[in-house]
């Protein structure tokens, strides 16, 4: 586990300071190999770069009138119950529970189902508990037959997220984590699942390295004959030279099968070449005439946040959360305190910022033996003084210039920070913004 092989750099440096920026906008959640303590610096959402904004360890953001909703983590069943207790630098095992999801997560997002306004898109890394019985089960145990045991089980995925696809209901439900591509629907009716098509799919790459994941040390697939391919509009059509591929699972057009009443999910595969990893889809948005693409916070999201913070467990030991009339009438409470306070409309870029805190690679200036100075997130700051909450995530240490700007009393009797050492004080220069980009040259793109 986490063998020294796989400790290297990827390419998300180059977004983060700028060198590189995402061409459209992309909003993120986390899966189990991401950057965790960067991550855990924007808990409650932020950008992790320009153009690229992540949920939290649970969110729900609106795009022109799109409600979309998600969850970071993978299921483990021992940490679930925990609160957050990890603290920088994490051990061998912090290091992996970092990212566990926590019952208090899925329970915020839970609260969603009193809305009126469904949710139309949730993501998530892990799939759903049971999922595979609601599309081609029979090719995917041909794609990935060691997860036969795991099914029968019922131990393929993560409980609490089938739980929240049946209380929420999304039309859409997006996924990875499991290396191959697998589309599902979910009738909230109870009736039997819609019929599925075969396409041919990409094949294995033999050059993949597979990186360990928590939910197995995969075998070699097997492959089975080319199916007959059938027509997908909305499918991006993959180069493919190989013989042998396996059968594929393709929806019918959701534009004439789209029912009220029914979730459809997508899984998709790894990204590596030959693999579909990359789909398209035109999910149409209630502002037409928009002339530009907005993210939008959720006000009822904001009022479950206020709601429940008290809740939100630094320790190991998570308080117990409150019942179901308890928390209705504390969330009522806080929905009229943010209408009053914050309003039904406020646009994310009016509070939030992409403000690098760490310095990139390679432009440290300090002994790479020493551990780095703290980093209080701006973007964490700010988002917790709209809701009038503490940040509980990582509020600046006593001493630190940002903690003498919240706490002035404090500024006698601490230590100053080193002169331009805007590392400590959790502040740098703002990486020049994005220009608003016009609907007709956006699209938006998901990462899980």
């Amino acid at each position: 586990k986490n063998q020294y092989k796989y400790r290297a750099l990827g390419g998300f440096h180059k977004y983060y300071t700028g060198e590189k920026i995402a061409p459209v906008l992309t909003i993120v959640i986390g899966g189990n190999h991401e950057a965790s303590n960067y991550f855990w610096e924007l808990y409650h959402g932020g950008w992790l770069a320009p153009n690229i904004y992540y949920l939290g360890a649970a969110g729900c953001i609106n795009v022109n009138g799109l409600r979309i909703a998600g969850a970071s983590g993978i299921y483990n069943r021992a940490h679930r119950h925990l609160g957050y207790y990890e603290r920088i630098p994490y051990d061998n095992s912090s290091m992996r529970s970092i990212y566990h999801v926590r019952d208090y997560a899925t329970f915020k997002l839970s609260q969603l189902a009193r809305s009126p306004n469904p949710v139309d898109i949730f993501m998530s890394h892990d799939w759903p508990t049971g999922i595979a019985h609601y599309g081609d089960l029979d090719g995917l145990l041909k794609k990935k037959p060691f997860f036969r045991a795991d099914i029968e089980k019922g131990e393929l995925g993560s409980p609490p997220m089938m739980d929240l696809l049946k209380e929420l209901k999304p039309s859409w439900w997006f996924s990875a984590h499991m290396h191959v591509k697998f589309e599902a629907v979910v009738r909230h009716d109870g009736s039997a699942p819609q019929n599925f098509v075969t396409q041919k799919p990409a094949p294995q790459n033999p050059d993949e390295i597979m990186i360990d994941d928590d939910f197995d040390e995969e075998p070699p697939s097997k492959t089975v004959p080319e199916a007959t391919p059938a027509s997908n509009p909305d499918e991006i059509q993959m180069e493919d030279e190989e013989d042998e591929v396996e059968a594929q699972l393709v929806l019918d057009d959701p534009q004439t099968s789209r029912k009220a009443s029914e979730t459809r999910f997508l899984a998709l595969d790894k990204c590596l070449q030959h693999r579909s990893f990359l789909e398209v889809l035109d999910i149409g948005d209630p502002l037409d005439d928009a002339q530009n693409v907005d993210l939008m916070y959720d006000s009822e999201w904001l009022a479950i946040s206020r709601a429940l913070h008290p809740y939100l467990s630094i320790s190991r030991s998570q308080l117990p959360l409150p019942g179901h009339l308890e928390v209705a009438s504390k969330i009522s409470e806080a929905l009229s305190w943010v209408q009053d306070n914050v309003g039904s409309s406020k646009r994310i870029l009016d509070v939030q910022q992409f403000i690098p805190t760490a310095p990139g690679p390679g432009k440290e200036n300090r002994p790479r033996h020493l551990q780095p100075p703290w980093y209080t997130n701006p973007q964490t700051e700010t988002f917790c003084d709209m809701l009038g909450i503490p940040n509980k995530i990582n509020p600046p240490p006593p001493g630190t210039q940002t903690e003498k700007e919240t706490n002035p009393a404090s500024e006698a009797a601490s230590s100053t920070v080193p002169p331009g050492d805007t590392s400590m004080a959790g502040h740098a220069a703002p990486v020049p913004p994005v220009p608003e980009i016009s609907k007709d040259d956006a699209a938006t793109s998901m990462s899980v």
